[in-house]
């Protein structure tokens, strides 16, 4: 089952390494790159651009590899709130180490954390030890007095000046970070501060793949990036800079032209004159230009949207937001005539739910069909939902018991009778665990377990929110889920 392709992915690792080695040539040989959202796992890049893959940058990065080194930045304050990525609900400190580990895994030379705005934190301090411990170099970076608008003082030794100076030694750094916020521009002006002090000729730019700063600035893609980053109240704009300098019309968001006076100074400070007369100069993201279908790309976008307005509504139904941001998606799908129900899986899951008076799910395959599952007394209606999605796929009948009552029934007893799980309906691992055992001896539960990589990229909607154990297992399978704000029941605790 193939899925439409509206990226060229190939074409874009080829653009897109060589236009970063060009910058490199530019400032003399050494260029401290600064790497917006995620280096890889980017599942945003790759919902709202079909074809362009999550470990794409890696791979890009992967033909510069010799001339690549890491260093990873994390804000203290983050560490001191336990801020928790999102996506993966694990702690910055946490993420810190799987990044490394990933970036090592790929045979990235990375061993340098910067602690970015450290004020003697005493958490912060013993997670410097652990990564001490560990054989990585950390270095640290103090608040400023006036930061980001006293350019004298920062641009002095009172300033960047202060801060710690990580030792590299390969052309290319990559300066990236757990979440936004972490402090990795700062962290590439402080190194070319420090680069200058002692002769060393060295640049700074930046690759954001969004907002696509040559598409238009209401453009679906576009505006899913403010979607996703509607916690943090990114706007895209015209830059004014590239538009008087340039005569052209570019998008970009609104804290870098805000600040872009602000970092002219600074390089001007540093480096005796600016390298760039805009933001959009900053930037060497290609992405723009290997688009190879824009309404398949708009649709896909479009989609995005909805995704993160159901995300949302989880977000403030769990109370971890004032609901300013499911307001401003709501004004986002209004600009582009979408509603919760312009998601062509939301209908069916409601009408099943009204039916049986119990939760429901529907399921969008990657060629456009439609599946639906219902809660029975051994199935959720997830696990309903994905075993109706593999008979789908696997042309199985649907009276076929893929897994007999005999199997799921000794499950069940497990979970309740000795595991003391309230809820005895199996959830997507464990459904998929029984069939994976009764695979074995059955060739139409085999047949069934080879469809899983045919799920990759289906889109889902349950009209209750479900567990994390199912949610992680959608995730796994590379299925995007959303869901209705709303528990299953009325219990305050939801474990």
């Amino acid at each position: 089952m193939m899925k439409k392709i509206g990226f060229d992915n190939e074409a874009y690792l080829d653009l897109q390494s060589k236009h970063i080695r060009e910058r490199i040539r530019r400032f003399g040989g050494k260029l401290y790159l600064e790497f917006g959202g995620k280096l890889f796992d980017d599942y945003h890049a790759s919902r709202v651009l079909p074809g362009f893959h999550p470990d794409t940058k890696i791979r890009m990065l992967l033909q510069l590899r010799e001339q690549v080194e890491i260093i990873v930045a994390v804000s203290a304050v983050d560490i001191e709130k336990n801020k928790m990525r999102g996506d993966l609900d694990i702690p910055y400190t946490t993420d810190t180490l799987r990044l490394i580990d990933a970036f090592r895994s790929f045979g990235f030379k990375v061993d340098s954390v910067v602690l970015t705005r450290f004020a003697g934190q005493s958490v912060v301090e013993a997670f410097q030890h652990q990564l001490e411990t560990l054989g990585l170099r950390v270095y640290r970076h103090y608040p400023i007095e006036g930061y980001p608008y006293d350019i004298p003082t920062i641009v002095s030794p009172a300033g960047y000046g202060k801060n710690d100076f990580v030792e590299t030694e390969r052309p290319l750094v990559v300066v990236t970070a757990p979440g936004p916020g972490s402090g990795k521009m700062a962290v590439c002006l402080s190194q070319v501060y420090h680069e200058h002090q002692r002769k060393v000729q060295a640049g700074y730019a930046k690759y954001e793949t969004f907002p696509i700063w040559n598409l238009p600035l209401r453009h679906p893609v576009n505006l899913a990036y403010e979607a996703a980053t509607a916690d943090i109240n990114d706007m895209n704009m015209i830059d004014p800079f590239h538009l008087e300098a340039y005569g052209e019309t570019t998008v970009n968001y609104n804290r870098d032209v805000e600040i872009f006076p602000v970092l002219k100074t600074m390089f001007e400070g540093i480096l005796g004159t600016s390298p760039y007369r805009s933001p959009t100069d900053m930037g060497v993201n290609m992405a723009g230009k290997c688009i190879i279908d824009d309404n398949l790309v708009r649709d896909a976008a479009k989609n995005e949207i909805l995704r993160r307005y159901y995300h949302e509504l989880y977000r403030h139904r769990r109370g971890l937001s004032d609901g300013r941001e499911v307001y401003k998606i709501e004004l986002l799908m209004k600009e582009l005539s979408l509603t919760p129900h312009s998601r062509t899986t939301v209908d069916p899951a409601l009408a099943i739910a009204e039916s049986t008076g119990a939760p429901a799910a529907a399921m969008e395959l990657p060629d456009g069909t439609i599946l639906t599952g219902k809660t029975s007394e051994l199935l959720g209606a997830a696990s309903a939902l994905l075993l109706n999605a593999l008979k789908h796929l696997a042309q199985i009948p649907d009276e076929v018991h893929l897994i007999s009552p005999t199997v799921i029934e000794p499950v069940q007893d497990l979970k309740v009778n000795v595991l003391g799980n309230k809820n005895p309906l199996l959830h997507i691992d464990e459904l998929l665990v029984a069939l994976s055992i009764c695979a074995v001896s059955d060739s139409n539960a085999k047949i069934a377990m080879d469809q899983l990589q045919h799920l990759r990229g289906s889109e889902v909607h349950s009209t209750v929110l479900l567990s994390e154990a199912d949610k992680d297992s959608f995730r796994r399978l590379g299925v995007h889920l959303t869901c209705e704000p709303r528990y299953e029941t009325a219990k305050l605790y939801h474990g």
